[in-house]
């Protein structure tokens, strides 16, 4: 008997990634797109039997940093190993095209400071093929892939290009202007999804703030403009601003001219109600000229400290340094002889930077991680808290979480978004209609966060484990990730379960759906290190009808792409 149907999901319970109601449904695919949704008569060449299992669409994920990973990893883990079956990079300002013959060691300098990816690994690792930007997508496509890949213009690497030396300078002439709003205009019709830029204290090299970080208002305009009138793809940025009152001297044209934008918004102690404005103010500018969408990260943005992570509260004491080099073993011995310890705790943080200090010292916000993890701590299991309870040093506290498992344990210490000890700013931000999430940073910072788990913890933390405050329903934490996150970057062939969308699928078991603690490895080229976090419940990841993992495990299938937007 011929089968009707290449592939079919059978009796799942469909949640589609419109918003609406979960139906028990199959799913019928062939040529890599679905062809039917509800009760599928025929048979498939094959048949998934998904009765009690959550069926939805492939994850979308579009704030991820696998510029250079994509050009020698056609698996692109840890995100594929989370159902996701899209991602957008290029994000913050960083990336590696353009690039002129000589200035490829300047560009891994950035993407090595800011977004913490060894440095070793990209030197190995990407074989610079490229010049333009519409030459790098060209070269990446030549690689059979697991999912789909989408990037965005990098701001440094645009400057870079055009100033040389210069790159990181302030002034710079209506010509150089210019030549930038070329290459972006250039980048775009390549298939670039946009454009991005970095304007924030965070993200430095050993050269300084990436470039961009203080362009002038008629530079940033001028881009923007060739953006907006390229008729797709969008800005986006990064900035300490977070709705506290505008430091940036060309947002509010930005948002005037009609040119779709997204950003990065968290809560910030310093001002904790502030995101609550640049909501407000999200939701006007949308309904009054373009898009204008706040990428919101689904936990806090969490720093994992211990002996294995690039930080941790003892590493720049001068005792601590002169071991850096040491085995895990020997640091391990080191923390457990009290004479050591001792003379580590009379110490103070070696470092100008009061950032740097702060974060060793904030025994408020250093929390155990565990396992089961727990990323919605309280207060009183802080470090502090703990020691307070006990009669401790939070130091001693905080060298025994560090010693569990052999050395391997981390501890979490929430960046922002956690100045209640609680979700609710998160929940707040989450469900209001003009957010996405985002700031997954997927491929980067791959020493001290490991949050490209985020499309799994809104499944385990937001619909089904939170104790501590409202869940989010599953319809609406499915179409976050899934049809928000593709229509905010013109993806409309994809994050919806309907006839014609490409054939993105994952079957889930819901209720055995666990996120392990991570987990440092050395598997990038050069042996660097990068964080990953194992999760089992997911039963199949399908990516343009094709089976990609099978119960946690890949199958080799490379029915992944390079992806180009174009004006819609």
């Amino acid at each position: 008997m011929t089968a009707s149907h290449d592939l079919v999901i059978r009796n799942g319970n469909v949640v589609d990634g419109t918003g609406a109601p979960a139906r028990r449904a199959d799913i019928a695919i062939a040529g890599g797109i679905i062809t039917a949704v509800g009760e599928v008569d025929g048979t498939g060449a094959r048949e998934i039997d998904a009765d009690g299992a959550l069926v939805t669409p492939g994850w979308v994920d579009v704030h991820t940093h696998y510029d250079g990973q994509v050009s020698w990893d056609p698996e692109l883990a840890p995100s594929s190993h989370h159902g996701v079956t899209t991602v957008i990079m290029g994000n913050c300002g960083v990336g590696f095209a353009p690039v002129r013959p000589g200035d490829e060691g300047f560009l891994i300098e950035l993407m090595e400071g800011v977004e913490d990816i060894p440095g070793t690994a990209l030197h190995e690792g990407i074989d610079w093929r490229w010049e333009t930007y519409g030459e790098y997508l060209d070269a990446l496509e030549e690689m059979p892939r697991t999912i789909d890949v989408g990037g965005q213009l990098p701001h440094a690497a645009v400057r870079a290009y055009v100033l040389g030396d210069r790159a990181h300078e302030y002034d710079v002439t209506p010509d150089e202007i210019a030549q930038m709003a070329q290459i972006t205009r250039d980048a775009l019709d390549a298939g670039a999804f946009g454009f991005s830029t970095s304007r924030t204290f965070l993200h430095t090299s050993k050269h300084g703030h990436v470039p961009g970080t203080h362009s002038t208002p008629d530079e940033v305009i001028a881009i923007a403009e060739a953006v907006r009138d390229s008729g797709h793809g969008l800005f986006q940025y990064v900035s300490d601003d977070l709705g506290t009152g505008g430091d940036e001297d060309w947002l509010d044209t930005l948002k005037e001219m009609g040119c779709p934008t997204t950003y990065t918004l968290a809560q910030t102690p310093r001002v904790p109600d502030a995101f609550r404005r640049a909501l407000g103010d999200a939701a006007e500018v949308t309904a009054a000229n373009a898009p204008l969408i706040p990428q919101v990260a689904v936990r806090p943005t969490g720093m994992l400290f211990g002996l294995q992570s690039s930080f941790h509260p003892f590493i720049a004491h001068p005792s601590f340094r002169e071991h850096w080099g040491d085995s895990l073993a020997e640091k391990v011995a080191l923390l457990r002889d009290p004479a050591f310890v001792e003379r580590l705790l009379a110490e103070q943080p070696l470092t100008k930077d009061p950032f740097v200090t702060y974060m060793a010292t904030a025994w408020h916000q250093i929390y155990r991680l565990g396992d089961p993890v727990d990323y919605e701590p309280t207060a009183e299991s802080s470090a502090a808290g703990v020691a307070e309870r006990e009669g401790r040093r939070a130091e001693d506290v905080v060298i025994e979480w560090m010693l569990e498992n052999d050395g391997t344990s981390f501890m979490f210490s929430p960046l922002g978004n956690y100045h209640g000890h609680d979700h609710e700013a998160i929940r707040e931000m989450l469900e209001h209609p003009n957010t996405i999430p985002g700031a997954g940073d997927g491929g980067a910072h791959c020493g001290l966060i490991c949050d490209a788990s985020f499309p799994t913890y809104m499944l385990t933390h937001w619909t089904r484990d939170r104790s501590r405050g409202p869940r989010i329903p599953i319809e609406r934490a499915v179409q976050l990730q899934t049809a928000a996150t593709a229509d905010a970057y013109g993806m409309t062939d994809r994050g919806r379960l309907a006839p014609g969308k490409i054939a993105d699928v994952n079957v889930i078991d819901h209720a055995g759906l666990h996120l392990h603690p991570p987990r440092m490895v050395h598997d990038l080229p050069a042996g660097g290190r990068r964080l990953l976090q194992d999760v089992d419940g997911y039963l199949y990841t399908i990516k343009s009808g094709e089976v990609t993992f099978d119960h946690g495990a890949p199958t080799g299938a490379r029915p992944g792409t390079v992806l180009r937007s174009r004006p819609t």
